[in-house]
């Protein structure tokens, strides 16, 4: 709460309860003058004030990747050799069309579309969306980016493993690629970074929807170019783009909402909600509906002495029209605080009452518990008048009483009566077991020559000796500011024994002092916490705030390790050259898929090398298949834990033979070429199979140890199927309806 907040309360009529019969009861006091209206129980069934609703696009777009993805699941994947294929063989013909059509220049235009989905441009544009939200201090929009793109990678590879589709076969592949066709990867990326840049950097409104067009005009010319070029079948890229564009947009809006947390470059706190529009609607209806209050306006208020919540003056119709002071908290001020309190432990270890709230209803109760709490023992502090629900469990609205007139602390006068009720407000707290916890110029106000106080969200119950110290000491600075320090002092000692004052001077440094009291006291010019310890019969020792406990070590390693992840995540992606992530599939003899996508590779080759038996000891890692051949690669095992580089071999289309010599060739069909090539004590051989239209190079470490001949190990691990083996068995599990390679063009 800030400055102002209601009026005269000792003349308060009581008229809050309402009785059975719809008339307003008195039992509760509220403002002179205010006009009241009979309370109204919500109805069971009824949505609230400010329902929680995703809007339409959004639920259209989950119902369309919900049903595309079991769509591509049953049919593609499930049943991939009955109806999968019927889907396959559609998309084909509509493949088959346009590559009849193509012309030189449609295909060059084709390729320069194609480049919107380039890596390198993805990168450009995550680096600059990035720094953008780092420069504008923007950490949870960035959170929430880096998980959508995540989101949307693991799902993307998580299909492709599933469906394991092949890319368009029997059509001339134009373009680039990696991995398997569906979804379309690049399609699927540039929307999701798209949209990410728009829900990171675009603020709500005309040039968003803008965005969005541009967006969709974008995403289309890829996917047109890719569909054009032979690279994706049509559905491809029509999953590909629901899936970039529903993960960020799902999560923006469920977890970064507009409405909580807009995108905005005028100067203003994030916790501050716009209370116009549909917020402001409901405001007035809870208000009405809960309190009974006539409302006529509800306007922010004071908001630069407010960071954990957004502070509203309420003007209630009455004879005359009152004014009351509102709280408005939503989750995004709950998470503050969890982050708040959780950046404290961090750095310091838990203090006293920093265990974290866990749903908005308590975080409220709390500061009306403690608003009475106070009332009751006397201090100067506004009304409570309860709190009305906007959305359950997610917006509430603290109301309390407005001080007319007043004036914070670090703009009013400082007389001895208000410095003696800035120490009575303190010796009043000891007394009743309260403190404060955020004793600062802004949370005292001045009225009539009088002290009051404000803004007890962070009050304490019991607190221990060493919070009520700090609570004494920080009265005394806030005091001292607008006065002296001498004086101050001498007041002080009229209510606090020396003894009292010293442990405060003691407990009051660096973290126990609140950060716009730590900023006012550098503003001044000279220390007065110096000056209050110079006027102390004996320096004290100060009192240390560290706490360790193994809960703080346990979540500055976890900090730490989330950081390096983190971290490391954002470098690899932005570090490597392409999104070229490993085939999510064995390319065992017998597992046809990446068989059928190797062929595609390099569409030349007679042979086609794939996966064996192992021999003992050597591991498969991965294969990564694209447009410019297929990578294997093998370690060994080297203890229980620990493997090493073992074999690598590459399906291309030529091969370098410069220092190999032939030697006899183990598989069928093919030629055989080796040499060494030989690092101090250690030796690498490279072998190359040679076939009509490509070859397989073969760069193999074995031990020093190796039992039998290196030769036989390698020949184990990868072997080879024929092309007219592999386009017989499509044709015949296509029912002669798909082919491997173009039929010769005429």
């Amino acid at each position: 709460m800030t400055s102002g907040e209601t009026t005269t309360r000792d003349t308060a009529p009581e008229t809050a309860a309402i009785a059975a019969d719809g008339q307003v009861s008195t039992s509760v006091p509220f403002p002179e003058g205010a006009k009241r209206s009979a309370y109204r129980r919500r109805p069971t069934g009824e949505s609230p004030p400010l329902p929680r609703h995703m809007e339409r696009t959004g639920v259209g777009l989950l119902a369309a990747s919900i049903a595309l993805l079991v769509v591509s699941m049953v049919l593609l994947a499930a049943n991939r050799y009955g109806r999968g294929i019927s889907i396959t063989v559609a998309d084909t013909n509509v493949l088959a069309w346009l590559a009849d059509v193509r012309t030189p220049g449609g295909t060059a235009v084709a390729k320069v579309l194609a480049g919107l989905g380039a890596w390198q441009l993805l990168k450009v544009l995550g680096v600059a969306t990035l720094i953008s939200l780092l420069v504008f201090r923007r950490f949870r929009h960035l959170v929430v980016m880096w998980l959508s793109l995540n989101a949307v990678l693991l799902v993307v590879i998580g299909l492709s493993a599933v469906v394991r589709r092949p890319r368009p076969l029997g059509i001339p592949i134009e373009g680039s690629w990696s991995g398997f066709s569906m979804p379309s990867r690049p399609v699927a990326f540039l929307a999701a970074f798209l949209f990410c840049l728009l829900y990171t950097l675009i603020p709500k409104g005309r040039w968003r929807q803008l965005g969005k067009l541009v967006t969709a005009v974008l995403v289309t010319l890829l996917g047109a170019a890719e569909v054009y070029l032979g690279v994706s079948h049509p559905t491809d890229v029509l999953v590909g783009a629901t899936l970039g564009v529903t993960v960020p947009l799902l999560a923006f809006r469920l977890v970064c909402p507009d409405s909580v947390f807009p995108v905005r470059y005028r100067r203003g706190r994030t916790a501050h909600l716009d209370v116009t529009g549909a917020r402001g609607e409901a405001i007035h209806q809870a208000l009405s509906d809960q309190l009974g209050l006539d409302v006529k306006d509800v306007k922010p208020f004071n908001l630069s002495g407010s960071a954990g919540s957004t502070p509203l003056r309420i003007t209630v119709a009455g004879d005359p029209d009152t004014h009351l002071f509102g709280k408005l908290y939503a989750r995004n001020h709950l998470r503050a605080d969890r982050w708040y309190k959780l950046g404290r432990e961090l750095l310091y270890g838990r203090l006293e009452d920093e265990k974290a709230f866990n749903t908005v209803r308590r975080l409220v109760q709390q500061e009306d518990y403690a608003l009475h709490k106070l009332h009751q023992a006397g201090l100067p502090v506004p009304q409570p008048y309860g709190f009305v629900e906007l959305t359950p469990d997610r917006e509430y609205l603290l109301v309390t009483e407005f001080f007319e007139d007043a004036a914070e602390l670090g703009d009013a006068e400082v007389d001895d009566t208000i410095i003696d009720d800035g120490l009575s407000i303190i010796r009043k707290l000891w007394t009743a077991g309260l403190a404060h916890r955020d004793i600062k110029p802004a949370n005292l106000l001045v009225r009539d020559g009088r002290l009051l106080l404000i803004d007890v969200f962070f009050v304490e119950m019991r607190p221990s000796p060493w919070r009520e110290a700090v609570d004494l000491a920080n009265m005394m600075l806030c005091l001292a500011l607008r006065s002296d320090p001498v004086r101050v002092y001498e007041r002080a000692r009229r209510q606090f024994t020396v003894e009292e004052i010293t442990e405060a001077f003691a407990a009051a440094r660096g973290l126990a002092m609140p950060s716009q009291l730590r900023r006012m006291l550098r503003e001044k010019g000279h220390d007065l916490h110096e000056q209050f310890l110079g006027l102390l019969p004996e320096r004290p020792r100060p009192v240390g705030i560290q706490r360790w406990t193994r809960r703080r070590v346990g979540l500055v390693l976890a900090a730490l390790v989330m950081a390096v992840l983190v971290t490391f995540t954002f470098i690899s992606i932005l570090g490597s050259d392409r999104l070229d992530t490993a085939v999510e599939a064995s390319p065992a003899c017998t597992n046809l898929e990446p068989l059928w996508l190797m062929a595609e590779s390099v569409p030349s080759a007679s042979m086609i090398p794939c996966l064996e038996v192992l021999p003992a000891g050597l591991v498969f890692n991965d294969v990564k298949i694209n447009a410019d051949g297929a990578r294997f690669r093998f370690t060994r095992m080297t203890g229980p834990d620990s493997q090493t580089p073992a074999l690598v071999a590459w399906l291309r289309p030529s091969c370098d033979l410069t220092g190999s010599s032939q030697v006899h060739t183990d598989e069928p069909g093919t030629q055989r070429f080796e040499r060494v090539e030989r690092h101090g004590s250690a030796s690498t051989i490279v072998r190359t199979y040679v076939f009509p239209g490509g070859c397989m190079v073969q760069r193999y470490d074995p031990p020093a140890d190796l039992r039998v001949q290196p030769a036989d190990e390698a020949r184990l691990a990868v072997g080879f199927v024929t092309r007219d083996e592999l386009a017989a068995t499509l044709e015949q599990r296509s029912g002669g309806r798909l082919q491997l390679d173009p039929e010769p063009r005429r």
